[in-house]
């Protein structure tokens, strides 16, 4: 887990995939944390994102190194924590999202990953892979 928190730190923006229906839907996100031994995403309540994995937990996300050659996908499902506490700390790590969300507004949702499969690709090496 640390080693796929790790990854999409250094990636800085990685790319989280749901459905809608049929339809499948990507988006960027940036805000990842690693709290109570689960690794956290965040968004907003109001989001489509959001609404979907309400719908369908089981997401995807693709992040690919700056150098081009390196990408990793890690998917699972994840579930909503309201746990006003995680959320606390889940700010304090990103500050830049206070002005955003609140702890406590009723729109901030972290979500955490649940039977998750890592798996890290090169051009150069076998993939590697990890579950959590």
């Amino acid at each position: 887990m640390n080693e796929v928190l790790a990854y999409l730190k250094e990636c800085g923006a990685f790319y989280l995939a749901t459905c809608e229906g049929d339809q499948p839907r990507v988006r960027p996100f940036g805000a990842v944390e690693v709290l109570d031994g689960r690794l956290y995403f965040m968004t907003g309540k109001v989001k489509n994102v959001f609404k979907q994995l309400e719908a369908d937990s089981k997401f995807e996300v693709c992040a690919m190194k700056a150098n081009g050659s390196e990408w990793m996908r890690l998917c699972g499902k994840l579930v909503n924590d309201d746990t006003l506490a995680i959320k606390e700390q889940f700010l304090e790590l990103n500050p830049e999202l206070k002005s955003m969300y609140k702890a406590d507004d009723g729109n901030m949702a972290v979500l955490y990953v649940t039977d998750a499969t890592a798996t890290f690709y090169s051009f150069t090496e076998a993939p590697k892979e990890i579950s959590f």
